[in-house]
């Protein structure tokens, strides 16, 4: 912690006030004439939403990007993004290696806590690793996206849609420049181009997967069996999600159209529904069932450590392994042949009821305020939260209130539950006594 004056600054609190801070500075910024198309049309509302999604690199809009915002206000809104998905203490550290500012141990404490890394020790190298792989990755996809916006656009337009796209695709944003001739289209007309699928699949596969991750496999290559624990869940965990409804889309969703086109749109939304936020389809027009699918796979999120928000891979994962061990009758909570402390599944079960019961009632509230159905509401509210950027068309619509229920939403799904509380806690912890056990019957 750090003290100014007689007040202690811990670690979760810088890392909640950095992006507070950002939303607010890059709300100014977003305000200024020359950030809109017509200047003086963007009011203090739809400033603070569209800066909020960027920071928590979300991706609900309010205003159509391309249409609404000049240039000017296209790269503000690239910068919020990519700030916000390396993490703002990352960012500000990395500024700081680069400038040849000493790392004190307090920066590398906020920094462990920003990033989930495991200890310490190695940060300012993992830091080092996290910048280098963030740019090299960003740039192969910009290269990789000009030969298909160069000849659409031009040049000039064509290099800077290939940017935008490639940093919003890698830090798991999903905003899009491609809404000139139909507002809020998304990626609707790259449905079967294979070159774009591809790349912005894999752009938010690397981003959303966590760079921890990515550490283990640069130290080990293809060994699985030496990979950490958490990147051994990670990878199997995400493989399933990624799976499971590119299996629902493919088959139940898309009656219409010959088997050989609903691959790509399938695994495209797959990949994209737990943390990005583009889209190459009318999700309006989805059965109730793959609504919900998408609702609850919004929720999961990405990976700790990675571009992506939402309550984690690993959060769910937790509670699985201790229903499986529950329904084993096991004493111990075990996966793949290591042991789960306590603190991790009470940690876990304290994460997901945060981002089940503030979904909830996010729905609620906005269905009873705005009079819409509940599922539409819900899948509004689980995007929110989830960092994702999907939407069935309301956000523009929605009144104050509302939004101001999504902005506490994407802060909440981007900072983190347990970080936020923690931040609001006093930093004296009260001595705890042991008190009397007594079992309680569930079930």
């Amino acid at each position: 912690m750090r003290v100014l004056g007689r007040y202690r600054i811990t670690t979760f609190q810088i890392i909640a006030f950095s992006f507070l801070f950002l939303i607010l500075a890059g709300t100014l910024f977003l305000m200024l004439p020359v950030s809109s198309r017509n200047a003086g049309s963007a009011g203090f509302s739809d400033c603070l939403f569209t800066a909020t999604s960027a920071v928590c690199v979300t991706g609900l809009v309010v205003r159509d990007t391309v249409t609404a915002w000049s240039p000017f206000g296209q790269a503000v809104i690239l910068f919020l993004i990519q700030v916000g998905g390396m993490g703002v203490v990352t960012a500000a550290v990395s500024v700081a290696f680069v400038s040849g500012r000493k790392i004190g141990l307090m920066q590398r404490s906020v920094m462990q806590e920003a990033i989930s890394a495991p200890q310490v020790g190695g940060i300012i190298k993992l830091t080092k690793f996290i910048i280098i792989t963030t740019f090299t990755v960003e740039l192969a996809g910009v290269l990789f996206l000009l030969p298909v916006f160069v000849p659409i656009y031009g040049w000039g337009r064509g290099i800077w849609f290939s940017v935008f796209h490639a940093v919003s695709a890698f830090c798991n944003a999903g905003f899009d420049l491609l809404g000139e001739g139909i507002p809020f289209s998304s990626m609707t007309g790259f449905a079967q181009n294979a070159l774009v699928n591809v790349v912005v699949i894999l752009l938010i596969t690397v981003g959303g997967i966590g760079f921890l991750v990515w550490n283990d496999i640069r130290m080990h290559s293809i060994h699985f069996s030496r990979y950490r624990l958490q990147s051994k869940i990670v990878l199997v965990t995400s493989a399933i999600l990624v799976l499971l409804p590119f299996a629902w889309f493919f088959l139940f969703e898309m009656p219409d159209m010959p088997l050989p086109e609903r691959i790509l749109p399938s695994l495209f939304q797959s990949v994209t529904l737990r943390t990005a936020g583009f889209n190459t389809m009318d999700l309006t027009g989805f059965s109730g069932s793959g609504k919900t699918i998408m609702i609850l796979w919004m929720l999961i999120g990405g990976s700790p450590g990675s571009t992506a928000g939402g309550m984690k891979t690993t959060t769910l994962a937790m509670i699985l392994v201790t229903l499986f061990s529950v329904i084993r009758r096991k004493q111990d909570v075990e996966c793949m042949g290591r042991r789960i402390g306590t603190d991790t599944i009470r940690s876990a079960v304290a994460i997901a009821s945060i981002y089940f019961l503030t979904f909830f009632m996010g729905g609620m509230i906005i269905s009873s305020i705005e009079k819409l159905p509940l599922l539409t509401c819900l899948f509004e509210t689980a995007s929110a939260l989830g960092t994702v950027g999907l939407s069935l068309g309301i956000t523009g619509s929605l009144g104050t209130v509302s939004r101001l229920v999504l902005i506490s939403l994407m802060f909440l799904g981007r900072v983190g539950g347990l970080t936020l509380i923690y931040a609001a806690q006093s930093v004296h912890r009260p001595v705890q006594s042991v008190r009397p056990l007594e079992k309680v019957t569930v079930g």
